[in-house]
């Protein structure tokens, strides 16, 4: 399969915003905008100018930053919010209407016949300035297949730049939205904006399928947050996207992506996910003895992604019971010492034995290799370990 390049919109401080701990202060606004455009994310969505003043004001101060990334804003598909929008001077308008049964009945009421004749006036007002303009219908993955496709034949007549499709409470599948944006890709000329919430797990999942059905822009936010459990995190959306075709990521700042999502987590008082693709703590840390020999010979038999690529290194871990001797040996080699196989397998041996009480640190780990070796040859250690061992192994600090 030929792979073409995929925007990213990032949308931490929109989207982000309605995350259950978020709430961000003008200056961590400011902070988040400048380390997403240091990273390199072609867009950054900010929340609608008319939620509150001071929303404006800080839409017009992320403007006023002279990023690389052009600023977006999300706005209900209504005159007065578009030009609250062109005040605080964004490069593009992000309208959204919902199109569902759920929202047409128990939101704002309207017909798809209203909702296709607010968007021609707001649209055709908008195209007067020099903004980008995105026409989403929200929950698109619950609409019509005949109503969604009715309303986005509509909005490309009238010119739009970017047509949304929004799996609004995460009810889709990758195959579903495959099929979904395929055949709106059909339909219409402009470009193609995936935004899929993350409520039964498939975010990512979902939004790599729409950008291989031909979807153009791909939502995220840092750490995945937003409304409920949020969206495509930014940091796992990459991942995927450079396992795929790392020259597709080459633009990026990869190293970025741990600052950022530590940043973000810092600000909502929460720690990084364990399941985090590359900025989790054990992301690229390894463990059970057949994993440790084969990466320690060959990193990609056990790595789809290189922690280089992000500026890490990855972790052998060696003070458990699951440890084998190449884990061991290699270890000694970072610490100067050449333990031949028989030596190796000694100290994984008392390594084990000693790790049934609870994992060794790695100064404990250390000290058995640096106190075991030199009589390793004349004294075999058993994998019995005598009381005195154990309590010597279990006081270094």
């Amino acid at each position: 399969m030929r792979y073409v390049p995929c925007a990213v919109i990032d949308s931490t401080l929109r989207e982000g915003e309605q995350f259950a701990r978020a709430s961000f202060s003008p200056a961590q606004k400011i902070q988040i905008a400048r380390a997403l455009d240091a990273f390199g994310v072609e867009y950054i969505e900010v929340t609608s100018p008319c939620a509150s003043p001071q929303s404006f004001e800080d839409c017009r101060a992320i403007v006023g930053l002279g990023l690389r990334a052009k600023i977006l804003t999300h706005t209900r598909c209504h005159m007065d919010d578009v030009q609250r929008a062109l005040a605080a001077g964004v490069d593009g308008i992000n309208l959204v209407l919902g199109t569902s049964s759920f929202l047409r009945e128990f939101s704002h009421g309207k017909s798809i016949d209203a909702v296709i004749q607010a968007a021609t006036e707001v649209i055709t007002f908008l195209q007067q300035f020099p903004v980008e303009v995105r026409f989403s219908c929200e929950d698109s993955m619950r609409t019509s297949i005949d109503d969604l496709l009715r309303v986005y034949r509509a909005v490309d007549a009238l010119g739009v730049d970017r047509v949304g499709i929004a799996d609004t409470v995460g009810a889709g599948t990758p195959r579903q939205i495959y099929d979904l944006v395929s055949r709106v890709r059909a339909e219409v000329q402009c470009g193609i904006e995936f935004h899929g919430h993350n409520d039964t797990g498939c975010a990512v999942a979902n939004a790599f399928a729409a950008w291989e059905a031909g979807a153009t822009h791909i939502d995220t936010t840092v750490l995945g947050i937003g409304e409920r459990n949020g969206i495509a995190p930014l940091s796992d959306w990459v991942a995927r996207l450079h396992a795929t075709a790392p020259r597709l990521t080459a633009h990026y700042h990869l190293p970025g992506l741990v600052g950022l999502d530590r940043l973000v987590a810092e600000m909502i008082g929460l720690e990084i996910p364990f399941t985090g693709c590359v900025t989790s703590f054990c992301a690229f840390t390894h463990k059970a003895g057949i994993h440790t020999k084969a990466v320690i010979n060959h990193p990609q038999t056990y790595e789809i992604l290189a922690p280089e690529a992000f500026g890490l290194t990855r972790e052998i871990l060696t003070g458990h019971r699951l440890t084998g001797w190449n884990a061991v040996a290699a270890r000694g080699e970072a610490l100067g010492v050449h333990l031949c196989p028989d030596e190796a397998r000694s100290v994984a041996r008392f390594i084990k034995a000693i790790s049934d009480r609870g994992p060794l640190n790695q100064d404990q780990v250390d000290q058995c290799i640096l106190t075991m070796v030199p009589r390793a040859d004349a004294h075999p250690v058993s994998a019995v370990v005598a009381e005195s061992e154990v309590a010597y192994v279990h006081s270094v600090s």
